[in-house]
């Protein structure tokens, strides 16, 4: 698979998602470990479910899979979705597939170059996202990145028979701050 550095970091670099990359997704998104912190658990996904959907949902805009710079190892994906160029908004959606690469920082060095992407070249102004209340290792990640807790629907995802909170949480263009983004020339 051919990778493009379009945004480096420290560790990491952001290249456009490809939907060759079917089988890993698929693998990731048929993990428990994986799915149950992103919420979707419920759902099967078939390679060519996943491979069609890759390739009819890849998001020109902002949508990235995470690379090691070491060894140029897909890790993860991380994106901005359903951008209201009117409102300039903005939903994030990220997770770390790899379980060796799990709680290290590579999930909030990869949510930090996208916020830097977002409010510095796409013109955005708040960015939203949604986590599951038991996701106890995100919700300390993203108000790591600078994100505050704007709402809660109680009891509305259900996991392993039990009901859980969907915390909303967003960040506004004035209270991002971080020079993230190593390649660029401005």
């Amino acid at each position: 698979m051919r990778y493009f550095k379009k945004l480096v970091g420290d560790r990491i670099y952001l290249s456009p998602r490809n939907a060759e990359d079917y089988e890993i997704f698929t693998q990731w998104l048929n993990d428990f470990e994986t799915t149950d912190y992103v919420g979707y658990s419920g759902k099967l996904m078939s390679l060519q479910g996943e491979k069609d959907f890759l390739e009819s949902n890849n998001n020109p805009e902002a949508t990235f899979s995470i690379i090691t710079l070491d060894g140029d190892k897909i890790i993860g994906t991380v994106g901005l979705e359903n951008f209201n160029y009117v409102d300039r908004t903005a939903i994030l959606g990220i997770f770390i597939g790899d379980k060796d690469y799990r709680s290290q920082g590579y999930g909030t060095e990869a949510i930090r170059m996208v916020l830097e992407y977002g409010f510095k070249y796409k013109n955005l102004h708040s960015i939203k996202l949604d986590l599951v209340s038991f996701n106890e290792r995100a919700h300390r990640c993203y108000q790591k990145c600078g994100f505050k807790e704007c709402g809660r629907w109680r009891e509305s995802k259900f996991l392993n028979g039990k009901h859980y909170d969907t915390i909303s949480m967003d960040i506004l263009e004035n209270e991002f701050d971080g020079d993230w983004i190593r390649n660029k020339n401005q």
